[in-house]
């Protein structure tokens, strides 16, 4: 489920829509990997948890057997060079990280979960076993089987389940359709469980269609890294099997109905079709909110608020459903009614006299529409060409053969409509677009705004696309020269993942450092160190993966070229933070930060901050901060992940007795399109 409104405990379970779920059935670096397997030490502060088993002990020497053999695995992968042999590997470890974990957190909620995990050890062992002797069958097995991939954002491996109709033959031509299922929220599941419900599970009767479980990081309605986890597992069996990219389906029940609507319609020409069912689409409604929360955060709630998306639905055809006894057919009807008002279809189910899961007959009409969209497939290249588009973060800014490439003003609806005229000129309409790419092959000429201009012959004819910016009282088309330099973004502007707010720099690949030398302020010193801790424990229990954490000493220049950096400390205890604070927009000294023209002295209060990388400006620096929603809020409801301290804010900070800190936030800022702080310096 979505997760209600309250703060319920951390054990409880949310109705999991069980109907649903079995009758679309029906329908239906390694060396980081290891690491992140082997480790099976409890962590302080992690919310209190079922006691592990008696028999706990013999998992873990169990266990140990299995770390041995991925170890040995690892080892000849990294001999072979083999491109595909990680991927059998991480086939293995998943099932070594699954129990790691639910031993590391106490996670046996059921006396089942220990023969659960027994399962899973004795299923990873087998795959060892096989994979040593080079085999590793259960690539091509029919029906459902585990898979594993090693995650970019902190090298973890994650599984996903794959059902495979039989026949499947990644050699022949054959392009196999596939369906995209997001679980519903589950209080209690975790790896082993996820493992429990999938492995092993024969084909459904009639299923043609290649279907990937997501995992997504356990429950968090697929935001964050739990988002990156759908497109990391999707690209993980694109390279598997030979998918047709032009029949994806999408689907999910509540909080996989959540998932459904956030990503169907922030990505809405990468689905054949989105089917969300009960999922919420909203924050305020969906809380009770009747405050309006402040600035920062208010704006940064059109990050994930499907409401504000709803003109998307005209780029992908969406079949909702809701039973009409569920609080959460709301959800579907809010849509229908936001779409129609602009003249935007989209189909509505409602299951007669049905709480919190499918009618079978309303199922049936469901998964129907979702197979003949399907069958029809999504429109070849370059597409449709009457697209309508909006969104509120550069995140989210492609539709098709259109690339919104920077805003006017951020969180701010920006939209592109287009047509093609009767002379055969594409015709856009924008709001709040300020620079725009469109795919070369769409047109000859384009209008925008009025402005009439070349497309296929612009730039020399020589890339595959055309950029366009606006002027102050007109657009215009970058040259050959300009479209070539457009993509190295040296005057640092948002783009594209690199928009913020804080929380985005934990979607892609990320590693924090920690400092080594003497702190200006000790207190602060204690305050940024507290931080830290308290990040690696709630992102390993609540998003299934370890912090990576290296020294100041040990920062390479691979890894500023690969990785955003979150620095933790001062520039007196952090020299990679000394290094690059004089190109950040604050004054730091021994005893005060300065920022904004206001001063803050460093005894009792602290910087958050997002802002490209001095050293390597295409990706993040952070300051002493991991997630800003913490672990009331992923033990409360999905609809809480949302950033609490937009790009930059000072708290102030209070030790207690315990050792941990209270923080109030003085002061939070979202900077303009030009990484400045609103007053600063317009955003040109």
């Amino acid at each position: 489920m979505n997760g209600r409104p309250g703060k319920p405990t951390v054990g409880s379970v949310c109705a999991s829509a069980q109907g649903f779920g079995g009758a679309m059935r029906g329908n239906s670096c390694l060396a980081g990997l290891v690491a992140a397997t082997v480790c099976l030490c409890s962590l302080r502060g992690v919310s209190a948890q079922p006691a592990a088993p008696p028999d706990a002990e013999r998992l873990r020497s169990q266990l140990r057997e299995l770390d041995r053999r991925v170890d040995q695995l690892r080892a000849a992968a990294e001999k072979s060079r083999d491109r595909h042999a990680q991927r059998w590997v991480a086939d293995v470890a998943v099932y070594s990280k699954a129990v790691s974990w639910i031993l590391r957190h106490d996670e046996f909620y059921k006396p089942v979960y220990v023969k659960q995990a027994q399962a899973a050890l004795k299923t990873g062992i087998a795959r060892a076993h096989l994979l040593q002797a080079g085999e590793h069958p259960w690539n091509l097995q029919t029906g459902t089987s585990i898979r594993g991939y090693l995650s970019r954002v902190d090298g973890s491996v994650q599984p996903y389940a794959l059902t495979l109709p039989a026949n499947v033959d990644p050699k022949s031509g054959k392009r196999w359709p596939l369906y995209v299922k997001l679980h519903g929220r589950a209080g209690q599941m975790n790896e082993v469980n996820f493992i429990a419900r999938h492995d092993g599970k024969p084909l459904p009767s009639g299923q043609t269609w290649i279907q990937l479980d997501v995992f997504g990081r356990t429950n968090n309605a697929y935001r964050w890294s739990g988002e990156t986890d759908v497109f990391e597992a999707l690209a993980d069996v694109e390279r598997r099997f030979r998918i047709d990219g032009r029949r994806v389906t999408l689907h999910g029940f509540s909080m996989g109905g959540a998932g459904a609507w956030h990503l169907g319609l922030h990505h809405p020409t990468r689905w054949s079709s989105v089917g969300p069912g009960a999922g919420f689409v909203d924050f305020y409604k969906y809380q009770n909110q009747t405050q309006k929360r402040p600035p920062y955060q208010h704006r940064t709630l059109g990050i994930y608020d499907a409401l504000d998306y709803a003109l998307n639905a005209h780029n992908v055809p969406v079949c909702t459903y809701g039973g009409e006894l569920d609080k959460q057919l709301v959800a579907s009807t809010s849509m229908v009614d936001a779409a129609r008002k602009l003249k935007v279809p989209i189909t509505l189910l409602i299951g007669p006299k049905m709480g919190h899961k499918f009618h079978p007959d309303s199922l049936r009409e469901f998964m129907k529409f979702h197979a003949d969209a399907s069958v029809r497939g999504r429109p070849r290249s370059p597409g449709r060409r009457d697209l309508r588009f909006v969104t509120r973060t550069l995140k989210y800014n492609t539709c098709g053969w259109l690339t919104i490439e920077e805003m006017l003003e951020q969180y701010v609806p920006a939209s592109v409509e287009s047509r093609v005229g009767d002379d055969g000129v594409l015709q856009l309409t924008t709001a709040n677009v300020a620079t725009l790419q469109l795919a070369r092959g769409v047109s000859h000429r384009v209008e925008i705004d009025g402005d009439l201009l070349p497309l296929e012959n612009a730039a020399d004819g020589l890339l595959p696309g055309v950029y366009y910016e606006r002027g102050e009282k007109q657009w215009y088309v970058m040259d050959y020269m300009q479209s070539k330099l457009f993509p190295d973004n040296r005057d640092r502007r948002k783009r594209r993942d690199l928009q913020g707010p804080i929380d985005d720099a934990f979607m892609g690949p990320f590693v924090c450092v920690r400092g080594t030398g003497k702190p200006w302020s000790a207190a602060h010193q204690q305050w940024s160190n507290w931080t830290l801790a308290r990040f690696e424990r709630e992102f390993d229990k609540w998003l299934r993966g370890r912090v990576p954490v290296v020294d100041d000493t040990q920062v390479s220049p691979q890894m500023i070229q690969d990785k955003h950096l979150v620095l933790f400390g001062d520039p007196g205890s952090n020299q990679v933070l000394a290094r690059l604070v004089n190109d950040l927009p604050l004054k730091w000294d021994e005893s005060s930060l300065t920022i904004d023209g206001k001063r803050y002295g460093t005894a009792d209060h602290g910087l958050a901050l997002i802002f490209p990388n001095p050293l390597n400006p295409r990706k993040y620096v952070v300051l002493n901060s991991g997630h800003t929603f913490h672990e009331p809020d992923f033990q409360a409801s999905n609809s809480w992940l949302f950033p609490r301290l937009g790009d930059v804010a000072v708290q102030k900070f209070v030790a207690d007795a315990a050792g941990s800190f209270q923080e109030t936030v003085v002061w939070a800022e979202i900077f303009n399109g030009g990484w400045f702080l609103p007053g600063a310096r317009p955003a040109p």
